[in-house]
């Protein structure tokens, strides 16, 4: 389901990075400034930290989050042949990050948030992790319309991002509960998902900050 990236953006990074895996594009989105601190959730083979890399510059520092450590080792083959010294990536969950208070200026993610059932601690993380007047900006799948309980208990549905995709308005609300204040939708694309069944998908780019005090 990857999209949004342009041919110059999937050439400037590493062979192996692209899994094809998202629903659109944070990175291009997100306004990164150079010398910034950026957090991706769910980086797998590392293709929006090694995008957020060339925009942070030298003076900037990108780090990468994932569950599976084979996957970790991955990104970290795609970083050396990348010669990315400005990205790093650490084992964890994105409902428990393995990163301190205070940290990042931005966190970006890729079509991963719908996949965790418990997304208020997911967004719980994110906040934490932030600075203060710190952003996110994160491409996910959403629902338009109910999704079929049987859908639900689908497990090929879960992994292919459709199962726990929320009701867009829902997700919004999950985020403004989680103290997040400028709630945007940077882009929005439908997908014909069972339309004739009454609901559809859509991806969604959302950006949002968290308050300076």
């Amino acid at each position: 389901m990857s999209t949004g990236y342009t041919d110059g953006e999937l050439a400037s990074i590493p062979e192996g990075a692209n899994l094809s895996l998202g629903c659109g594009n944070p990175t291009g989105l997100a306004a990164i400034k150079t010398g910034e601190t950026v957090i991706d959730l769910g980086s797998g083979a590392g293709i929006d930290c090694f995008l957020a890399a060339q925009k942070v510059g030298p003076s900037g520092h990108v780090i990468g989050i994932d569950m599976t450590e084979a996957m970790i080792r991955k990104a970290c083959v795609n970083a050396a042949k990348g010669s990315h010294a400005n990205v790093e990536f650490r084992l964890g969950q994105i409902e428990q990050m393995p990163v301190a208070d205070s940290t990042a200026d931005i966190v970006i993610s890729n079509c991963v948030i719908n996949l965790t059932p418990d997304k208020g601690r997911v967004f719980a993380e994110i906040f934490r992790v932030l600075k203060p007047g710190g952003r996110f900006v994160v491409s996910d799948v959403v629902a338009k319309g109910t999704i079929p309980d049987e859908d639900r208990r689908d497990m090929e549905m879960w992994a292919g991002c459709i199962a726990g995709a929320l009701e867009r308005d829902a997700y919004l609300e999950i985020v403004r509960r989680a103290s997040f204040v400028g709630l945007d939708i940077k882009a929005e694309v439908d997908y014909d998902y069972k339309k004739s069944e009454g609901f559809a998908l859509a991806s969604m780019t959302l950006e949002a900050y968290k308050p300076e005090v």
